[in-house]
């Protein structure tokens, strides 16, 4: 019995994983209100920090000015601990990668995605996710992950992509900490 259970609603199961993935599209669209308040604030530019190694040192600048609610920076197909009410980005570990740099007038290039297997630059077909659920970038176990554009739209992905994902000399893919 707790073997059927566990193959229907485990961590890995591809229902469940598709349910958090729904939910996960919805944080990076939270995300997304709090980085165009943050832009608009900021001429159009979306958070820059000097020596930034890590997507929670760049967005730690919209807590709590810009969003009051710091669940959204937590994937919930990933086994990240849940932060503290009003805790500092920098002082924890968040799901999310960041392209730092961008401007929102970027509108085809990518801003937001799930934890991805590194921080260069990647072409259709390769990986950016996990494609045995093993760390690191396995947010969703083995079913991929989503991107979130600067126009503010959304692209679901396997784990291999679909997209090109290519890096301008002004921009840096900060994955979370390990």
């Amino acid at each position: 019995m707790m073997v059927l259970y566990t193959m229907m609603f485990g961590f890995s199961a591809r229902q469940n994983q598709l349910r958090k993935k729904a939910k996960c599209r919805s944080n990076l669209q939270k995300m997304y209100v709090s980085l165009q308040i943050y832009a608009n604030d900021s001429l159009g530019m979306f958070p820059v920090t000097t020596n930034g190694a890590t997507s929670e040192a760049a967005l730690d600048v919209l807590m709590p000015r810009y969003s009051a609610d710091n669940s959204i920076f937590i994937c919930p197909g990933s086994k990240d601990k849940k932060l503290t009410p009003g805790e500092s980005l920098t002082n924890a570990r968040i799901s999310y990668a960041y392209y730092m740099g961008r401007r929102e007038t970027d509108n085809n290039a990518v801003l937001l995605s799930d934890r991805q297997l590194n921080t260069n630059s990647k072409a259709v077909g390769e990986l950016a996710f996990s494609d045995n659920g093993k760390k690191p970038a396995n947010n969703h176990h083995k079913y991929g992950g989503s991107f979130l554009f600067c126009d503010g739209t959304m692209h679901p992905s396997t784990p291999a992509l679909t997209i090109p994902l290519p890096l301008a000399t002004n921009i840096i893919l900060l994955n979370p900490k390990p």
